[in-house]
């Protein structure tokens, strides 16, 4: 569709909303493109100023609005905002660039099989959510389910009723489409969840051979077929056809449910990448350049990589599904600013305010500490963590962890209070910060969501096929997806700037860790094997084998990595020119290095019961031990590969049997105090800001270090 300029009569502000153009005209109002003082687009639907008056429909659109805000799931266009009384009414929706599924199959045809089951998947995932909300959509059809780059989104609540309303009007009024209503809508029946499923049926009929499996020469031959013909299913492929048929049943009993059609269509691997590779993927890719460039306001220079907004509004618009106008709305990125890339100098695509300041706590004062006391945690413990989540992970001024039921939670790295918390990620997919200023993470379906750090806003989502999220730099997120692929996907841009197969095998011990920095990405494989990438290219610039294979993670220092594992090895980080090596003791029955932690040019590392310190001097080929220290469980059962912390003038040794924290002075190696928590379970400690954060059995407190 072609955006309009706006026209004399047109408003030029709604609530926060600058107007910008037209995207369509539907029979209640007309749909705007509009901006809001942070630059987030939105469609922003009116109802006409003539219609005002009539209380019907005015009714009707103060519930299009509470219908879809009642719809929380993701496969939705979300409100962000709407006036229901008084002065002119609008309803202001996500943005989404893409193609409505009518628009795609006419423009590329029919779709393929896995497509079409993934399209099924997802399409019952959101009529579940909408169900779920005591809706029903009653107007499922491919001009109301928009393609983008995370897959389909559902729009138009225009029609939705509660689901135990009945329908709006007499046999014979109808708003439905023809074709895609199921039966008992067509007569004037009462409308339920099942009739939604009828809609699916159809819909994915369409997807699949490219034509309406109801068709006749007019509405009224439609809508009797629809009652008493067969659905025409001959250019369906053989494999979707029992899979679609059900939901084509007359009588709504006999139709699945959305939770049925979600295990019966089961996609295989890699069926979700119509949504990013190919012409689809293409054609949402440029409509989603596009939204930046429309995002940005007045004074602000626009990326190169999208168009003016001129351009915007008078070339061939984005394809939009608009609000209740048959073509869409709403929004993938959420947002856009104009501070600059931290690496390369260049405008983000979406508003993300700067890095706040890390607030430094207090040292321990020597004098007013007992000796051999462990210091009062300055918080908690807090009962919040997962009790096998990955470790937390401090981002300037909170510290964001996995919680027990699932999703995100933030704490004030002061005071241990919540900031914020995101439900749609999953703590076996790993965590990561971009620049101090984004938080990314995937959920189950393998999409990577990022938050500001300090806040929560949620930024952007990407469906990337994510099953582990490996590393992060000041610009790139690196993500090994479904199919062992490594992704450097630009965190600013969302494009991906290379992707190769992942060194390393899957293994079902866990997935491999990683280390970034000074242009490399050096990746510890669980098969013992390392790689330093080329973060530019991908392309590997050194590697060994031999290394351990229980999962540590390579220490990174100035320009020397470190990894563990039989052998403690030294590398250049640049060339990955062998330093020196040192084999592990075995005095504790086990021939292992833990995780290297690099400071400066020290290493701090850990073989079982027993911690030492080592320096890399420039041109020695061998390791400069200077102290070492003997734990108290020196030779007991081995409950995890755990790296120790080092902050201030202290460093912390997790006792190899789980029972405590034994903490020693940094330079002195002088046994300073233990610390224990209550529950079972082995302990995980990172650092930042002169605290020291420690987790154990679902439990988080901070704690004060000594001043250096």
């Amino acid at each position: 569709m072609t955006t309009q300029p706006l026209s004399t009569g047109d408003p030029i502000r709604l609530g926060p909303y600058r107007l910008l153009g037209v995207l369509g005209e539907g029979g209640m109002g007309k749909v705007y493109v509009g901006r809001d003082a942070t630059g987030t687009p939105a469609a922003v639907k009116v109802l006409r100023p003539e219609l005002a008056h009539d209380q019907h429909l005015a009714q009707r659109f103060v519930r299009e609005a509470d219908m879809a805000r009642a719809v929380t799931g993701k496969g939705v266009a979300r409100i962000l905002g709407a006036r229901t009384d008084g002065g002119r009414l609008w309803i202001a929706a996500e943005f989404l660039a893409g193609p409505t599924l009518g628009e795609a199959v006419h423009a590329y045809g029919p779709m393929d099989a896995p497509t079409v089951r993934s399209l099924a998947v997802h399409l019952a995932r959101t009529l579940h959510d909408i169900h779920a909300a005591g809706l029903v959509h009653r107007d499922l059809k491919p001009a109301n389910i928009v393609l983008t780059s995370i897959g389909p989104r559902i729009i138009d609540f225009g029609i939705a009723r509660p689901e135990h309303g009945l329908t709006l009007t007499t046999t014979g009024q109808i708003p439905v489409t023809p074709g895609y209503g199921a039966p008992e809508q067509v007569l004037g029946q009462r409308v339920g969840p099942a009739s939604d499923v009828f809609s699916l049926g159809a819909v994915l009929a369409y997807a699949a051979s490219g034509r309406r499996t109801f068709d006749g020469a007019h509405v009224a031959a439609v809508q009797y077929e629809v009652v008493h013909g067969a659905p025409d299913l001959s250019l369906v492929p053989p494999e979707l056809r029992d899979l679609i048929a059900p939901c084509l049943a007359k009588d709504p009993q006999l139709r699945p449910s959305p939770a049925q059609v979600t295990t019966a269509f089961a996609p295989p691997k890699g069926a979700d990448r119509a949504w990013h590779r190919g012409p689809l993927a293409v054609d949402i890719k440029r409509r989603e350049e596009h939204i930046r460039g429309l995002a940005a306001p007045e004074a602000t220079p626009v990326s190169t990589i999208a168009p003016s907004r001129r351009r915007f509004l008078t070339g061939t618009a984005v394809g939009m599904a608009v609000l209740g106008a048959g073509a869409g709305a709403g929004a993938w990125w959420l947002g856009r600013g104009d501070e600059k890339r931290p690496a390369e100098g260049r405008a983000p695509a979406f508003e993300v305010p700067p890095a706040v300041t890390t607030p430094q706590a207090a040292f321990i004062s020597v004098t007013n500490s007992r000796p051999g006391e462990a210091p009062r945690p300055l918080w908690g413990p807090v009962d919040v963590p997962a009790p096998d989540g990955a470790p937390p992970l401090p981002v300037r001024d909170v510290l964001v962890v996995h919680m027990r039921k699932g999703g995100l939670l933030a704490l004030s790295v002061t005071t241990g209070k919540e900031r914020w918390r995101a439900r749609e990620t999953d703590p076996r997919a790993g965590l990561v910060s971009v620049a101090g200023r984004l938080v990314v993470g995937a959920d189950e379906r393998g999409t990577l969501h990022a938050y500001v750090a300090s806040t929560g806003r949620p930024v952007w989502q990407t469906e990337a096929g994510a099953q582990t999220v490996l590393a992060a730099d000041d610009t790139h997120v690196y993500v090994v997806t479904e199919d062992n692929q490594l992704l450097a996907l630009d965190a600013w841009t969302l494009k991906t700037r290379w992707s190769r197969p992942m060194p390393s095998p899957r293994s079902p011990e866990g997935p491999a860790k990683a280390a970034v920095g000074r242009k490399r990405l050096v990746i510890h494989g669980r098969d013992g094997v390392v790689s330093a990438l080329d973060t530019d290219t991908g392309k590997a610039v050194w590697d060994t084998t031999g290394q351990g294979t229980d999962g540590q993670a390579p220490g990174m220092g100035a320009d020397v990595v470190y990894l563990g594992g039989p052998e403690l090895t030294a590398w250049r980080l640049d060339r990955g020119e062998y330093l020196w090596a040192q084999k592990a003791f075995n005095l504790a029955r086990r021939n292992r290095w833990g995780t290297p932690v690099a400071d400066g040019e020290l290493v701090f590392v850990m073989d079982n019961g027993l911690a030492r310190r080592y320096r890399t001097a420039q041109e020695v080929k061998v390791p400069l031990s200077d102290w070492y220290v003997l734990l108290d469980s020196f030779g007991a059962r081995i409950t995890t590969v755990t790296a120790p912390a080092v902050e201030g003038a202290t460093v912390w040794l997790p006792e190899p049997d789980g029972s405590g924290i034994q903490v020693v002075h940094r330079t002195t190696a002088e046994k300073l105090f233990t610390l224990t928590m209550e529950r079972e379970g082995p302990y995980q400690l990172v650092s930042d800001g002169n605290r020291v954060f420690v987790t154990r059995g679902g439990r988080v407190a901070a704690f004060p270090v000594l001043g250096v």
